[in-house]
C-alpha cells in the first residue's frame, strides 16, 4: 500500500472507502511509515494514533530489506525524474511480495514495471 492511499484513509480524503476496503492483510513498508508519520505530524502536531489506527485497519508493517533496496535501486531509471525514494520503496515491496499497490498516485497509472497498480481516485 502506498503512503497516499493510507494518508487518504487518515485524513477521510477522496478515495479513502477504496483504500480501506484493501487495506486488511496490505503491506506497508518502513520507508512508507515514515512518510505517513512526518505528513501526520505535520498536519496534527502529533502522530500517535498513526500505528494503533493501522493495525486497527490490519495493515502489515514491512521493514525494508536488502533486495527491495536493490529493486528499488532498479526501478531509478524506470519510475521517471520525479519519484521520491518512498516511491521506489513501495514500488519494490510489491514487486518483491508479488502483489499489487494500491495508490492515488496518478504519475504510476501508466508504470509498466511489472506491478498491478490499483488507483483509489
Amino acid at each position: 500500500m502506498d503512503a497516499s492511499a493510507v494518508l487518504a484513509i487518515l485524513f477521510g480524503e477522496r478515495g479513502a472507502d477504496v483504500a480501506a476496503a484493501s487495506a486488511r492483510g496490505a503491506r506497508l513498508s518502513t520507508v512508507n511509515l515514515t512518510e505517513i508519520l512526518e505528513k501526520i505530524a505535520r498536519r496534527t502536531g502529533t502522530c500517535d494514533a498513526v500505528l494503533p489506527t493501522l493495525a486497527e485497519l490490519k495493515i502489515d508493517i514491512v521493514p525494508f530489506d536488502q533486495h527491495q533496496a536493490r529493486l528499488a535501486a532498479d526501478l531509478k531509471p524506470r519510475v521517471g525524474k520525479n519519484d521520491s525514494f518512498a516511491d521506489r520503496a513501495c514500488l519494490s515491496l510489491a514487486l518483491a511480495s508479488a502483489l499489487p499497490v494500491v495508490s492515488a498516485d496518478r504519475a504510476w497509472a501508466d508504470l509498466d514495471i511489472g506491478v498491478d497498480i490499483r488507483m483509489i481516485r
